[in-house]
């Protein structure tokens, strides 16, 4: 996945493109599933409530997908330079409860949506295209969101491994062999998912929220 491409997209850059609908979750969706190795039902359903903070370290909680487990995941600070915290803030003022409120779901799930918007469907391009990235990979694999938690996993298991924590890359891809609910050492999860790659240094949501159309 040409991710160096995806993170300078339009959405990323300086100006909107032609009858772009922008939306928060345009911007907040790609980053946090990168990011967090979550699906894109899951940062659909996120909540505020689904933040909280474990030894001075902020954390998504996960828990509304059924094949895999709960858990917490460290907000890495890349998400917090793009200015993470003040669009909390956002959504706070405008009574809002969901992390992506202005992401509606189709036929119950956020998903669907998602998929649609990036990978594009029949005619209709999505953001992949908009980037000039093919929508099928290689080995004829459809590229999808989900592509981004391949990435994660990846990243993930060399830097828990470095750390010797098979039990870190099962407890963070919420896999069934780590066989305890909870995690005890937020701190090693923090150091694994701070080392993942950052795409885009200059990643701001104010700039987002204040483009302009070309």
């Amino acid at each position: 996945m040409e991710l160096h491409t995806l993170y300078n997209g339009y959405i990323y850059g300086d100006f909107k493109v032609a009858r772009e609908q922008a939306k928060h979750w345009h911007f907040w969706l790609p980053l946090i599933a990168y990011y967090s190795g979550a699906y894109s039902d899951e940062v659909g359903c996120l909540t505020l409530d689904d933040l909280s903070v474990e030894k001075n370290i902020l954390c998504f909680n996960f828990h509304t997908h059924g094949k895999i487990k709960p858990r917490l995941v460290p907000v890495h600070q890349a998400l917090i330079n793009a200015g993470f915290n003040e669009y909390i803030a956002f959504i706070k003022s405008q009574n809002q409860h969901r992390l992506m409120f202005d992401l509606p779901a189709k036929t119950g799930r956020y998903s669907e949506k998602v998929r649609i918007w990036f990978s594009g469907e029949g005619e209709r391009a999505g953001y992949l295209q908009k980037c000039d990235i093919p929508n099928v990979d290689q080995l004829g694999m459809k590229t999808a969101i989900s592509s981004l938690r391949l990435n994660f996993e990846q990243q993930v298991r060399i830097y828990a491994l470095q750390a010797s924590s098979k039990d870190a890359f099962n407890y963070l891809m919420g896999f069934s062999e780590y066989q305890h609910d909870t995690f005890n050492d937020t701190t090693l999860l923090n150091t694994v998912i701070q080392q993942l790659r950052i795409i885009n240094t200059n990643l701001s949501w104010q700039r987002f929220i204040t483009r302009e159309s070309h």
